[in-house]
């Protein structure tokens, strides 16, 4: 009877996996944030083997060691990975190509607080959400449902394809109901809790809920 294959990953699998799948962790120590007419980028130190995706963007002094080499990026983009459950933790971080450059795990852990607080800054911006306070009258047709609401920047209006997957609910430790809500053209809305709206905007989607 021949021996059953093990089901333990070899050196050569695991070194395999390790080529295929490459992250690089972003912190105080590997890079640092600039600031150019109020665009954020960036000065990292990469491993030279990603070097050739990074060739016109790569320092040309030389001035890294070893296996090291320093990319310089005038425009960089902040990405969530958890935008709800954990907004400033398990960013990725793009250049204006869209390509990763790395991942940050946790802004308050990994950088001091001037750094971490414009990064902050930068994501909060990047993921603008009105608040809406009041729902003047919802109205559907054809599928398609038409909102008009006071939101904390004044009164606008916008429509959802779908409000059951256009809006997405939260519940809260606390019976506070959060909805989220993305519109046609993908704007974004926010109820911090549906439970304490004024009676007839909370009849107005109790439909929805």
């Amino acid at each position: 009877m021949s021996a059953r294959p093990s089901s333990r990953p070899t050196e050569s699998t695991a070194q395999t996996l390790t080529d295929i799948v490459s992250v690089t962790y972003l912190n105080r120590d590997n890079c640092s944030f600039t600031e150019k007419n109020g665009f954020l980028g960036l000065r990292a130190t990469i491993d030279k083997r990603e070097a050739s995706l990074w060739e016109q963007h790569l320092t040309t002094d030389e001035a890294a060691v070893g296996e090291k080499q320093e990319l310089v990026l005038d425009r960089i983009f902040l990405s969530r990975a958890f935008p709800f459950e954990k907004p400033f933790e398990y960013i990725s971080v793009f250049d204006k190509n869209k390509r990763e450059i790395g991942f940050i795990r946790s802004l308050a852990e990994d950088f001091d607080e001037t750094v971490c607080a414009r990064l902050m800054r930068e994501l909060e911006e990047a993921y603008y959400c009105p608040v809406i306070q009041r729902i003047l009258s919802v109205k559907t047709q054809r599928g398609i449902s038409y909102w008009q609401v006071q939101c904390d920047f004044g009164e606008t209006t916008f429509s959802l394809r779908d409000v059951y997957v256009d809006m997405r609910k939260i519940e809260g430790p606390n019976g506070e109901l959060r909805l989220l809500i993305t519109d046609v053209y993908g704007n974004r809305y926010e109820i911090p809790n549906a439970n304490a709206l004024d009676r007839q905007s909370y009849r107005r989607i109790e439909l929805f809920l």
